[in-house]
């Protein structure tokens, strides 16, 4: 785990193995390469030139480039890491948040198997504190829990291990707040990557279960498990229903985080499938391999429910967590049965492969039982939905317009691509069924909004509800980049625990 400090030592002075200064192309036809500010120390120790040293090595500033140039005589650390900034805002505008947050993830990231790195990045507020720190600490995260150790290996070393912020003021209370709020969301969102990448044979929808009730134990959560028994005399046929094919029963968690200050109560709902073949309706070849990171909404829910504890924010959150896997046998469910859900209403199942809705709805009628504020579910819901945003957005769809407003809006806040979609109300016909209520698959095209329209059907009245679509940003098939890795991302944690905060400071109503 990476270590976050502040420090008001200088750049020159300080002991750290690397040196990580921000440049950036100045505005203007001209051009040019520029130092940013904080890096000034730097910049002397170059005698000025700093700027022109990296030019010679081919820096040019632009967002994702990396230069490293050996430190002259006057740094106590061996070199120093240039990251690109894009180009440099107006003298009286300060660099985006997000650029700052990337540029870090881009510095940790080259910086693995170094033991401690001193960021002197731009810091004009707060913000900009926390946008490097988590940066820095996603940036650092690796996967290697199912890896040898050789120590021939070029990452033995393991990720950057400690961080130290220059430029900040360690008993400033607002500088602590920022470095306290990004190791709690960091390291939240590094828990839910850790899931997510967990191979399926070892994360099973019980030991999925017992991860959530040890973190219960250790950040004084209450979490209420319902095991298959448990479900079956509750009338879960959606979540039974999708695990019944399983030799690893299905699981309902419920993780709840409760402040006595604030009578404000926010639902949030994880689609946990811990492995998606399709069942019956198998999945094609090609299209299994990454199947473990269907239960990325769960882990997201998960690791904002921990968050909000860590932090202390003044809300009410419980976090439920719908897990099963999905596989075929001869007990699994076959298109063509009808389900019946916790709702009380009937599902006709048309497609196997179209679980996730299954889950999440029987989920979202037992979150409004408890009549809370506002629901919110996650969920690697729909291929449909990566067609129409790609890889990087996730689709917001709500059932009242100024919610959806508010959460795309806490998203490009928290530095997370979304997009508001509609749900058409001529879709919800599609998924008329002559046996059943409804089933559970619609028209192809408009397949995300259709999904959406579903789960409408199981919120409870008067109950404002968001739904996100993460199939896209969720796992990572790519290189990584910024401080996005390859595998699990943790996408829409930092989104939830805006939202968990908003709502505590009545900004949402």
């Amino acid at each position: 785990m990476t270590a976050l400090t502040l420090s008001t030592a200088g750049a020159a002075t300080l002991r750290a193995d690397a040196l990580v200064v921000g440049v950036a192309k100045a505005a203007g036809p001209k051009g040019g390469l520029v130092v940013a500010p904080g890096a000034e120390a730097v910049d002397k120790a170059f005698s000025g030139k700093l700027a022109a040293v990296l030019e010679t090595l081919g820096a040019r500033g632009a967002e994702g480039e990396v230069t490293k140039a050996v430190s002259p005589s006057g740094l106590k650390a061996p070199f120093v890491l240039a990251v690109g900034l894009g180009t440099a805002p107006a003298a009286d505008e300060a660099y985006d948040a997000e650029v700052l947050r990337t540029a870090a993830g881009n510095a940790a990231r080259a910086l693995h198997g170094i033991k401690k790195a001193a960021f002197a990045l731009p810091i004009e507020a707060a913000e900009d504190i926390e946008a490097i720190g988590e940066g820095a600490l996603l940036g650092a995260y690796a996967f290697t829990a199912y890896q040898s150790a050789d120590k021939t290996a070029p990452d033995a070393k393991g990720p950057l291990a400690e961080v130290t912020l220059l430029g900040a003021k360690p008993r400033d209370k607002a500088h602590k707040a920022a470095v306290e709020r990004s190791l709690a969301v960091a390291e939240e969102m590094n828990r839910a990557r850790d899931l997510i990448n967990t191979p399926p044979n070892d994360l099973t929808p019980e030991a999925f279960a017992a991860v959530v009730s040890a973190a219960g134990k250790e950040h004084g959560l209450k979490v209420q498990v319902l095991d298959e028994k448990a479900l079956e005399k509750g009338g879960f046929g959606g979540i039974l229903g999708v695990g019944v094919g399983s030799e690893n029963p299905p699981r309902l968690v419920k993780i709840t985080y409760t402040h006595a200050k604030n009578a404000k109560h926010l639902a949030l709902v994880g689609k946990g499938i811990t492995y998606d073949s399709g069942g019956i309706s198998l999945k094609p070849a090609g299209h299994n391999e990454t199947m473990k990171c269907d239960m990325s909404g769960a882990a997201a829910v998960f690791a904002a429910v921990v968050a909000a504890a860590r932090l202390g924010l003044e809300v009410n959150v419980t976090g439920w967590l719908a897990l099963a896997e999905n596989m075929p046998s001869g007990s699994a469910t076959r298109p063509g049965d009808v389900l019946r859900m916790y709702s009380g209403k009937t599902v006709e199942v048309l497609n196997t492969d179209a679980e996730g809705r299954l889950v999440l709805a029987d989920a979202l009628w037992k979150a409004s039982e408890e009549k809370p504020d506002a629901i919110v579910d996650v969920a690697t819901l729909t291929g449909a939905m990566v067609l129409a945003l790609g890889d990087h957005t996730f689709g917001i769809m709500a059932n009242d317009d100024a919610f959806r407003t508010a959460i795309h809006e806490i998203a490009e806040e928290s530095g997370e691509q979304s997009w508001p979609m509609p749900l058409p109300a001529n879709l919800r016909k599609t998924m008329d069924s002559p046996t059943a209520d409804l089933a559970n698959m619609g028209v192809r095209m408009g397949g995300g909004l259709v999904a959406g329209l579903f789960l409408k059907e199981f919120v409870g009245e008067g109950i404002t509800w968001a739904h996100l679509d993460i199939a896209g940003p969720a796992y990572n098939e790519g290189a990584p980049h910024g401080y996005t890795p390859k595998g699990g991302t943790g996408s829409s944690v930092r989104t939830l625990v805006r939202l968990a905060e908003r709502t505590a400071s009545g900004d949402l109503g």
